[in-house]
This record gives structure tokens, C-alpha cells and sequence, in this order.
């Protein structure tokens, strides 16, 4: 098993998390974040996010790890709807903010608790529906799944069944 796959384990795996996720729209693209370590193909694309802090608001997390991830300073929306990540070893429940760049330049950016070697974030970038669409089901985001255009995102609600 490799290094990266190893750490998420680690660092993640086999117990229940909770992860805040920003879904940022730009010129009709969605930000997204491709990671290692995860799913069978080692390619795991989704919106920018982590895990809050015990004391953090989930606002806070949000515009912490944003920023880490992509380089980017952000406002916090409206909560949009909440997903059960259950991929094993990982097991999260995740709260899909809307979000509004209000700062920062767009880097490929880092997991602080991950060191050099073993980072999992290999690519930040704008994508169209189409473009997270042409990957395979398991390299993207479940979310995706349940959509047939970019604004089916933006109107999820609720709890995502399984």
C-alpha cells in the first residue's frame, strides 16, 4: 500500500468524522480538489474541504481549510445539504456550504497534518460539469452521481440518502 494510502488510514480511517465542504462556482465552473490515497484508482475528485477543530466553528474549519487547499479566502454561505461519506476505511458526515471568494490567489495547496512526502492534494483546479462528469463514478464525489448539470448541484437539499 502506498504512503499516501497509508496516512489517510491513519489519519482518518476507521472512525467517524465530520468535514465541512465549500462549493465555489466561478464562470460557471466548480472548484475541486483532486486527492491520492483514496477510492481504488488512487483519484478522488471533490469540492474543497477538511475537518474542523475541537473549539472551531464549522464557518471557521471552512474558511481554514479552504484556504489551505486552494490558496483562496472565502465567505461562508448557506448550509446547502449534508452527505455520509462511507468509503472504507472513511466514514464522514459532510456539511456542503456555498461559498464566495473574497480574497487569496488560486494555489494547489496542502494537508498541515500530512508532511511532504505523504501529501495527498495533487491538483486544484476549475472544472465544468462535463469535465467532472468524464471521470469515472468512483473518482468523483458521490454528489455528482445525483446530478445532471451544474445548477442540480446547487439545488441538493437536505440529508443525501445512500
Amino acid at each position: 500500500m502506498d504512503i499516501a494510502r497509508e496516512e489517510v488510514k491513519r489519519l482518518y480511517g476507521n472512525r467517524l468524522r465530520l468535514r465541512v465542504c465549500g462549493l465555489c462556482l466561478i464562470d460557471g465552473k466548480l472548484l475541486m480538489v483532486r486527492h491520492r490515497g483514496i477510492g481504488p484508482t488512487d483519484t478522488f475528485w471533490c469540492p474543497p474541504g477538511g475537518g474542523p477543530q475541537y473549539g472551531e466553528t464549522a464557518y471557521e474549519a471552512l474558511i481554514r481549510e479552504f484556504h489551505e487547499e486552494t490558496g483562496l479566502d472565502i465567505e461562508v454561505g448557506e448550509l446547502q445539504f449534508v452527505n455520509e461519506f462511507m468509503q472504507t476505511p472513511l466514514h464522514a458526515m459532510e456539511l456542503f456550504f456555498d461559498v464566495r471568494i473574497v480574497g487569496g490567489q488560486l494555489r494547489q495547496g496542502f494537508d498541515p497534518e500530512m508532511d511532504a512526502e505523504s501529501q495527498i492534494i495533487t491538483e486544484v483546479r476549475l472544472m465544468t460539469f462535463d469535465e467532472i462528469k468524464s471521470y469515472p463514478e468512483n473518482e468523483v464525489h458521490r454528489l455528482f452521481r445525483l446530478c445532471r448539470s451544474m445548477e442540480d448541484v446547487f439545488h441538493l437539499k437536505g440529508y443525501l440518502k445512500q
